[in-house]
């Protein structure tokens, strides 16, 4: 998983609820919150993953001296 994952499902997610509002298509409408829904979790999940890992580090940092 990555952060461009993330960004194409928010992408893609969007295209997909225009379509949907657009054709009148409320399957494919939900289907495109979703999707996006799911590419800010990822993106959440990447952020949280990097925050975990830069405190780690600064805790090694800390006891390495």
């Amino acid at each position: 998983m990555s952060k461009l994952d993330g960004f194409k499902d928010e992408v893609v997610g969007k295209v997909k609820e225009t379509e949907g509002k657009l054709t009148d298509d409320k399957v494919r409408e939900a289907q495109g919150k979703g999707q996006g829904l799911v590419g800010k979790a990822k993106l959440k999940a990447e952020e949280l993953k990097d925050d975990v890992k830069a405190g780690v580090d600064e805790l090694k940092e800390k006891f390495d001296k």
